[in-house]
């Protein structure tokens, strides 16, 4: 018997379950690690999410094959997706649906002709000790959320007026200074998304002392 073959055979059972493992993952439930700060306050550096790869959609296992559309992405999702650029698996929000106008001017979103409402919330600490201001964005039809800008920053964020096309998206980071979003890659396709982010499943500060934040696990995404 080759060496091969009695590998296999030695090693079935793990071998199987890293099969199934495998098409759990790219068919039904995901885990993905948070390595930037595009989506601070709410989602940090070190963060592990679980994402619901049933949410939109079902897909061939192991491919990006569509089978069946399972539901509709919300104004407010928190969704993980490929670049259109370059492939690379993002997490981001939604912000803009089919048919929908999105702009932003003076950082304020403007959706359909009506104005997200703002409330300011507080601080926050940012790279390089930088500080950002939070603040609490009310999305026309859309979940309310906390979103962070850097003040010094006059207008990087402006954009549009902007019509989403049919299967089309815009996204954008909740660190509205600091994202690689839809006002940089470009619209997301429908069938560039992987599925909706639900919650945090555990968390360590890697930034700094790498211990656990134990009150992130399995914190809820939304309100």
């Amino acid at each position: 018997m080759s060496t091969i073959r009695k590998l296999v055979r030695d090693n079935r059972g793990f071998i199987a379950f890293m099969l199934l493992f495998a098409l759990f993952r790219t068919a039904i439930a995901d885990y993905n690690p948070i390595p930037s700060g595009s989506m601070h306050p709410n989602i940090l550096e070190g963060d592990v999410v679980l994402v619901n790869r049933l949410a939109y959609q079902l897909k061939v296992p192991l491919t990006d094959i569509i089978v069946a559309r399972l539901g509709e992405p919300r104004r407010g999702d928190i969704v993980t997706f490929s670049s259109p650029r370059d492939g690379t698996r993002l997490i981001k929000r939604v912000i803009g649906l089919p048919g929908d106008v999105v702009e932003m001017h003076g950082k304020r979103l403007s959706i359909n002709g009506r104005a997200a409402d703002y409330q300011a919330v507080g601080l926050a600490a940012e790279a390089a000790g930088v500080l950002a201001l939070r603040m609490h964005e009310q999305t026309p039809g859309g979940r309310p959320h906390d979103v962070q800008w850097l003040d010094h920053r006059a207008s990087i964020a402006d954009f549009g007026p902007v019509t989403i096309p049919a299967d089309h998206y815009l996204m954008l980071g909740d660190n509205r200074d600091n994202s690689a979003d839809s006002r940089y890659i470009g619209l997301v396709r429908r069938d560039e998304l992987i599925g909706r982010a639900t919650r945090i499943l555990v968390s360590a500060d890697i930034t700094g002392n790498w211990l656990p934040r134990f009150d992130r696990f399995g914190m809820s995404l939304y309100e």
